[in-house]
């Protein structure tokens, strides 16, 4: 009979509204953002209100809402209580207060129509509510798992049903994973240059989310009716592991009936229209930027006033107050049209400082707006090419990817004024191709029309042999990697093309380069191209170490390496060898989560290849490749450095690159490259000249003499540059752009050289301004609540680069007729500026909408300023110098980072009552400090500590302030560490107690007479020939100079060259000297120095001797001896050797050796390698076998020299 009973309550369980009934429910919805700790501060927002349902048709309801109530609470848990919220309660009590309707059957809430004034913020609230009805109850089963559409998409949700038969009510509960939604609603911006790390994610994540929903089903009549609907969320986030400490996010919906009537008038509802099924839905141009409210009405003047005000701000300091408003701008910047752009260029673009602010901000303005203004004013021609570059190039990189904007963009490259300057044009190029690349990151298939004019330029450029256009081309595919463009990149390559192996090596070697991203996006296709490249002996070097290198970022199998390991066991190459080798051996001590499984792979490699290739040294090809990561942190950095090398003296192609690993992501932050195609040409055929190796450099200067006879178009190095991944610069440094740069400076120039033109400017008074604001990166990550709100997680980082110049220079005689006649004038110039940065990062973890804020901030500045006033005196032809500094009277900040979180609670209708507290308030307990040296482990403590080191000759103190407040355990919890204030200086201050100093003096005087006080201080066997005196004074008149004066002069004989220097105390009764003396023998085969200072240079001594041995019957060797007498505790570094060398791996035996003396001997074993024995007293240290940085062939023939 039970059975009877269960299968007759589950069969009417189906949700099901009434559509001649009218339902009335009441509503609490709260959302908490903090750490939910007692004793720190946390933000929440709740609503409370009734609503109807009211049946229009049997499958069309109205949604009234009423007596809506907003409070919000900013404060400690169980110490405060929430407060009315009464003008953003009106706000939304006025659009509530519309009628809403939804289509609803069978449990799914198909469509939503309302007003059309009715805001989006709304629309998604009103989802939150109605998600309650979205609930699928199966009749036959007690625990079921589906796949669908609710608030936060297309996801999979875990049901459980219970019942209770006495009641007719089923307890049905949900667990949704929003996670892996097959369409998710959450949202990624400024993430796509940043790929995601699967491996680390095994590690831990950064943010995690839980989504449990509770409906109590009542049986009736007419079917399932919900009663009660309980839904909660949790959301943990921290910028590392969520197992080291989190910023919490509670969301809770309380959902209860209070009555059902029948449905006694109907609605009028007047004109709806469409907003889309029970999906969250984010503004497409994400308007509120989550650090920031203000109001957007009527945005013209607010810019203007901002332009204005940080212009202003910014020009004799970096104004770090007022550094937060680049964010303002660039809100109230996203606001205006297309027509207030055009409108506010009018207005600014007559004043340069107006104008540059404007240029530098309006490009993020991240949609068709900006591309539309950028092309105005590419074909009115009405900025430069420099600003049209620097423009271009962030708006390109920071463009939201979508279809019309990737469509406007490829306008840029058929525009005249693209072209008109080389550099300009390649940045066009590059950046077009970065943006094709982010497009596709969210497009898949991603058409071949965005790429084609590449591929239409590249292919351009083989036919007509250009190789400037064919490397500008690749690079530019390199960026986009558009996995149709394989096909393309085939023709530049040797094997693949007939014909391709006799380009140049500089195009094979972008064409290979450009497979370097799409080697994560096709990494099969990408592994078959490089290693078919790798293995052909025949191709050029430099091709198959680059081959190599792509290779191994497509995160080979074991099997692959397998095979890079037995090609190098037979190589015949030892630039390839040794290159791909060294790649291999830096991988193999990887400890960063992507190369988790492929350094177990290289670490047998390593083992198999090390006998053969383990001893070459540093003279062939070779990557140096450092990393870390800590899993609690969940954060790492790794770093490259790649010398790619021929029979040339320098590495033919030079590239530094670095990481960051991050919140389960990969960001390749910068890397520099340096091709010398030109020096590789101009050096090849004449090494054999260097007769005495690298030392020759007489021999190397003749050489290099003959870069003017260089081809015109074969650069003689070239530059570039990636950021985020992304080839942004590149630059050709030619035969005439160096022609250009010698002949302006050249002592022959005259009243045409640009230099002519400065130095008449300077004799008149000139001021130069220059300011950069620029915002680094924006990356947000938005997700919808239960309650239709949006969680977002955001990063910012803006900085502000500042410099100003002023000078004033009097010449005489001033020159007439060339810059020559400088070399006979006495030259005096004043000058002061400033120079100076400020950097801004932000992060939020909270709800962020238009109307209201409600998070957890993270803040953090830093300032760094270095002012400058002084005059300099130039007596060119008595080579005398003079400098005079005004010591500082107040105190002078050099360097400061501020950071602290905070709770905030933001409403634009009230923005009197905007709540920012810091997570950690001031209490009895915070002020208890304890040592600043103990922040680490301690718990919650504040203090301020000043360390000073005083120059009272100079009436200066160089001090550095540092104060910290923290909560808890570092170890315990990471993120913990980052809740409290912090704060660190590096300033200048007047000397506490010092005489006040009228000026400090700096004088250089250079020349052949004897300095005085010489003859007093040092025995002169010799006559110096060349003499320098630098003295650095505190001048306060009537009282006599005070400061230091150093003497260095060069004593010659006819067996040792002498270099002598003599640094002393400048005062009545100062006795301090440093006396310090060098030399070696005429043969170059010895060098011996010796130093002593203190009182009369009698207190402390050091002395040291090197000598070299090349005899016939012996093998050539450095003998090295260090000798002293008494010294100061801070030079017993001695012993640290013993451990140090123990790390290197060197041997060590225990022996009685001189006391105070370190003996080291070098010998040379083998060409690539060398021996070391190190005696210290009580211990020798050794080591056979050691590989040498440079080649030792032929060092017998080379008296080598080291001297000290």
């Amino acid at each position: 009979m039970w059975r009877l009973h269960l299968c007759l309550l589950v069969a009417l369980a189906e949700p099901f509204l009434n559509s001649k009934k009218t339902y009335e429910y009441k509503y609490e919805g709260l959302v908490r953002v903090g750490r939910e700790l007692p004793d720190l501060v946390e933000s929440a927002l709740k609503m409370r209100c009734t609503f109807k349902i009211i049946g229009e048709s049997p499958q069309t309801f109205v949604l009234q809402i009423s007596n809506v109530d907003v409070e919000d609470f900013n404060g400690l848990p169980g110490k405060g209580v929430f407060s009315p919220s009464q003008k953003l309660t009106k706000r939304l009590s006025a659009e509530f207060s519309q009628p809403i309707v939804f289509e609803f059957s069978k449990g799914q809430i198909t469509d939503i129509r309302t007003a059309p004034g009715v805001s989006n913020t709304v629309v998604n609230i009103v989802r939150g509510i109605l998600g309650f009805l979205q609930v699928t109850v199966k009749t036959t089963q007690s625990f079921y798992e589906l796949v669908e559409l609710g608030i936060h998409g297309v996801c999979q949700s875990s049901y459980t049903v219970e019942e209770d038969s006495n009641a007719k009510e089923l307890i049905v509960s949900q667990m949704v994973d929003i996670t892996n939604c097959q369409q998710p609603a959450a949202l990624y911006r400024g993430m796509a240059l940043a790929p995601e790390d699967k491996l680390s994610k095994q590690r831990g994540e950064s943010v995690v989310s839980t989504v449990k929903h509770t409906y109590t089903v009542k049986s009736t009549a007419d079917g399932g009716l919900i009663t009660k609907a309980f839904a909660q969320e949790r959301q943990y986030f921290t910028p590392f592991n969520v197992k080291g400490g989190s910023s919490r996010l509670l969301a809770l919906r309380d959902i209860e009936l209070l009555k059902v009537s029948d449905t006694t008038d109907k609605i009028v509802t007047g004109q709806m229209q469409s907003r889309g099924n029970l999906i969250y839905k984010t503004e497409k141009d994400l308007r509120p930027i989550p650090v920031v409210m203000i109001n957007l009405n009527e945005p013209m003047p607010k810019i203007l006033d901002l332009i204005k005000h940080l212009a202003q701000a910014n020009i004799y300091h970096v104004d770090s107050a007022s550094s937060t408003d680049i964010l303002n701008l660039i809100q109230l910047l996203r606001v205006a049209t297309l027509e207030n752009l055009e409108q506010l260029w009018k207005q600014v673009s007559g004043n340069d400082e107006h104008r540059r602010w404007f240029l530098d901000l309006v490009v993020e303005v991240t949609d068709e707006r900006i591309l539309k203004f950028l092309e105005t004013r590419f074909k009115a021609g009405d900025i430069t090419a420099n600003e049209a570059g620097q423009a271009l190039v962030v708006a390109f990189n920071h463009l939201s990817a979508e279809p019309v904007s990737v469509a406007l963009a490829q306008e840029f490259l058929t525009i005249p004024f693209s072209k008109s300057h080389p550099l300009m044009w390649n940045t066009v190029v590059l950046a077009y191709g970065s943006l094709v690349y982010r497009y596709c990151v969210y497009t898949d298939p991603c058409p071949i029309t965005v790429v084609q004019p590449l591929l239409d330029m590249a292919t351009s450029g083989l036919s007509k042999n250009s190789e400037e256009d064919m490397v500008l081309a690749l690079k530019a595919l390199g960026n986009a990697a558009h996995p149709s463009s394989i096909k393309t990149l085939l023709k530049f390559l040797p094997g693949y093309t007939a014909g391709a192996e006799k380009l140049p090596i500089r195009v094979q070697s972008a064409a290979v380069q450009s497979f370097r991203l799409l080697a994560s996006r096709d990494p099969h296709s990408v592994q078959d191209i490089v290693l078919n490249l790798f293995v052909q002996r025949t191709l050029p070097a430099e091709i198959r170490m680059l081959a190599c290198m792509v290779l191994l970022e497509t995160k080979p199998s074991i099997a692959l390496i397998s095979v890079i390991s037995e090609v190098l066991l037979e190589e015949t190459d030892l630039q390839v060898a040794s290159f791909s080798y060294s790649l291999l051996k830096g991988i193999s001590k990887s400890r960063t989560p992507d190369n988790q499984h492929l350094s177990t792979a290289c670490n047998i490699a390593i083992k198999i290849l090390t006998p053969k290739l383990g001893h070459l040294s540093y003279r062939y090809s070779k990557n140096v490749h450092l990393d870390w990561f800590h899993d609690d942190f969940l954060f790492g950095t790794s770093a490259d450095i790649y010398m790619l090398q021929n029979e040339s003296l320098i590495p033919t192609k030079l590239m530094l690159k670095g990481k960051m690993h991050f919140i389960g992501r990969i960001l390749q932050f910068l890397e520099f490259g340096f091709r010398a195609d030109g020096l590789k040409e101009l050096l090849v055929g004449k090494i054999p000249q260097l007769k005495k190796g690298i030392t020759d450099f007489a021999t190397i200067m003749n050489i290099l003499s003959d870069w003017q006879n260089l081809p015109k178009d074969r650069p003689l190095l070239t530059a570039y540059a990636r950021v985020f991944g992304q080839e942004a610069f590149l630059m050709d440094v030619r035969e005439d752009s160096i022609q250009s740069i010698i002949k302006s400076f050249s002592p022959s120039a005259g009243k045409e050289s640009k230099v002519w033109e400065k130095i008449q400017d300077v004799q008149k008074g000139t001021s130069w301004h220059w300011t950069k604001p620029h915002l680094v990166y924006e990356a947000r990550f938005i997700q919808p609540t239960c309650l239709g709100l949006p969680v977002e997680i955001s990063k910012y980082y803006s900085i502000i680069n500042a410099i100003t110049v002023k000078a004033k220079a009097e010449i005489n005689p001033p020159p007439k007729e060339h810059l020559g006649e400088l070399l006979s004038s006495d030259i005096s110039l004043h000058t002061d500026g400033f120079v100076g940065v400020t950097k801004d990062h932000f992060v939020f973890h909270g709800i962020n909408t238009e109307l209201f804020q409600c998070g957890t901030e993270l803040k953090s500045k830093i300032v760094s300023a270095l002012p400058w006033a002084f005059d300099l005196k130039i007596n060119r032809k008595e080579q005398k110098y003079e400098m005079n500094l005004t010591p500082i009277k107040t105190v002078t900040e050099l360097f400061s980072v501020n950071s602290n979180v905070f709770s905030v609670l933001r409403n634009i209708e009230d923005p009197s009552l905007f709540k920012i507290t810091p997570m950690m308030p001031e209490t009895e307990d915070s002020q208890k400090g304890l040592p600043l040296a103990r922040i680490l482990p301690t718990s919650r403590h504040d203090q301020v500590q000043q360390q000073c080191a005083d120059a009272k000759i100079y009436g200066t103190s160089v001090c550095i302030e540092a104060e910290a407040k923290r909560a808890h355990y570092l170890h315990e919890y990471p993120l913990y560490y980052f809740l409290g204030h912090t704060r660190f200086s590096y300033q200048l201050e007047p000397a506490e107690g010092a005489k006040p100093i009228e000026k400090i003096q700096i004088q250089v005087t250079a020349g052949r007479k004897n300095p005085p006080r010489v003859s007093e201080m040092m025995n002169l066997n010799a006559t110096p020939e060349s003499v320098i005196t630098v003295k650095a004074l505190g001048l306060s008149p009537p009282a006599k100079p005070l400061g230091y004066e150093g003497v260095a002069f060069y004593l010659p004989t006819a067996q040792r060259d002498n270099i002598e220097m003599i640094v002393s105390d400048i005062g009545e009764e100062a006795n301090w000297k440093m006396c310090a003396n060098a030399n070696t023998d005429k043969s170059q085969t010895s060098a011996k120095a010796h130093l002593r200072w203190g009182a009369e240079c009698q207190t402390y001594d050091l002395s040291m001797r090197v000598s070299a041995a090349c005899q016939p019957e012996s093998k050539p060797s450095i003998y090295t001896k260090i000798n002293w007498g008494a010294l100061p505790s801070v030079f017993t570094m001695i012993e640290y050797v013993p451990g140090i060398s123990y790390i290197m791996g060197f041997y060590q035996k225990y022996e009685k050796n001189p006391e105070r003396q370190a003996a080291v001997t070098v010998v040379v074993s083998s060409p690539q390698t060398f021996d070391m024995r190190v005696k210290i007293p009580e211990r020798t240290i050794y080591k056979k076998a050691i590989p040498s940085p440079i080649d030792l062939a032929g060092f017998e023939a080379v008296n080598f020299t080291i001297s000290t």
